[in-house]
């Protein structure tokens, strides 16, 4: 065990995993820094890789695409920014993923400006869930370190060879420090094969790539990209379960489920504010009240059929959201409402906390908890954390 921050969790497991492609065509990290993320790519600049090149560039845009040129050739590819950055990088992130390159990000959630803020919303990287990164949110610097690795197995699943965003909250995630079990290289060695990128760049093979599309043509290149998402969920499931194999430890699939099995009322959330929930949902069980929640880890491609299993028969569910899209209210809840049409008459009540950073304390829970407990139907989503 070591006590590290999120930030370096995640920038040391890039490193090992960069350097568990040194037999192969080695790796390539972009670089460019932006509070919070500048600790993870200063970490990776300083690991010693025996075949890998770190490249600092002038931009956001530029960083994915020294990833994209990069993995298009077959490297490993890896990278990290934030908010704004994120926003900057927009058009090569969906270049990324319309090549199918398995690049993976460190996305440490700011909120985005202006008004300026450095403090965590997931609006950020959740401005992206439609262009075809695989997304996962963690909820410790544990999570952080181990699922940078899942990241790279599943990323480079020939059943999927779709780019991974890693999401961490900004702050209380990347530069709060924990203990936590680093992977040595030895284990990444054994987890991670060789980066194999099939479509990779042959200069006795000459392509186009990334020329012109007729209509139909770009339509089978989204179904493909649709099928590739499709097989996500089982693909993650395979490699969680050799995670354990070889740490010897579990790491968290596509969502979590706690005490939901009798519940009459369940709470849901992504990132560190599930933390929060599970205490508040323990103190309720001692009072014995029926109250479960869910941890949403995967966003994309969101895990409908797990969470309508977790759901089971329970008719009130309350959804906290650390992010908003404007006039529609938490992105979450807007996901869950969609994925519940037709499983019965549920009540789905959305509750925006955290926005723009503020933090989600217990009382904020047991608020949202007693206003699930009365409610008889769904409403606009409450915000909470706003003075009066």
């Amino acid at each position: 065990m070591q006590l590290v921050t999120g930030n370096h969790a995640a920038g040391h497991s890039m490193g090992i995993a960069g350097e568990a492609n040194r037999h192969a065509r080695g790796s390539v990290c972009g670089i460019y820094p932006i509070t919070p993320q500048t600790e993870i790519v200063e970490y990776v600049a300083r690991f010693p890789f025996s075949r890998g090149r770190v490249i600092p560039v002038e931009s956001e845009h530029s960083a994915m695409g020294v990833c994209i040129g990069a993995a298009v050739n077959g490297a490993r590819s890896f990278t990290a920014s934030s908010s704004n950055g994120l926003a900057y990088m927009a058009e090569n992130v969906m270049v990324a993923a319309f090549y199918r390159l398995p690049i993976v990000m460190a996305a440490v959630n700011r909120t985005l400006g202006p008004p300026w803020n450095i403090w965590a919303d997931q609006g950020d990287s959740l401005m992206f869930r439609d262009f075809a990164w695989i997304q996962l949110y963690c909820s410790s610097n544990q999570d952080v370190a181990d699922t940078t690795l899942l990241a790279f197995r599943l990323a480079e699943d020939p059943r999927v060879m779709l780019p991974v965003m890693v999401c961490m909250d900004a702050f209380i995630t990347s530069h709060t420090a924990m203990e936590v079990e680093l992977a040595t290289q030895e284990q990444a060695d054994q987890f991670l094969p060789v980066c194999e990128v099939p479509h990779r760049l042959d200069f006795k093979h000459p392509v186009t790539v990334g020329g012109m599309a007729l209509p139909r043509d770009t339509l089978t290149h989204r179904q493909d990209l649709d099928n590739a998402m499709l097989q996500v969920p089982a693909a993650m499931e395979e490699h969680c379960d050799h995670f354990r194999a070889v740490f010897g430890r579990g790491v968290s699939g596509a969502l979590s489920a706690y005490l939901t099995e009798d519940a009459d009322r369940i709470l849901v959330a992504s990132g560190t504010i599930s933390t929060t929930l599970k205490d508040v949902v323990d103190e309720r069980r001692e009072k014995g009240e029926k109250v479960g929640m869910i941890r949403i880890k995967m966003f994309r491609p969101f895990p409908a059929h797990e969470f309508i299993r977790a759901c089971g028969s329970v008719r009130k569910i309350g959804v906290v959201d650390r992010n908003y899209s404007a006039g529609t209210g938490g992105i979450f809840w807007q996901e869950i409402r969609a994925c519940l049409q037709g499983q019965g008459d549920r009540l789905v009540q959305g509750y925006l906390a955290g926005v723009g950073g503020g933090d989600v304390v217990p009382d904020m829970v047991r608020e949202i908890v007693e206003d699930l407990t009365l409610r008889e139907t769904a409403g606009d989503p409450v915000w909470k954390g706003i003075e009066s």
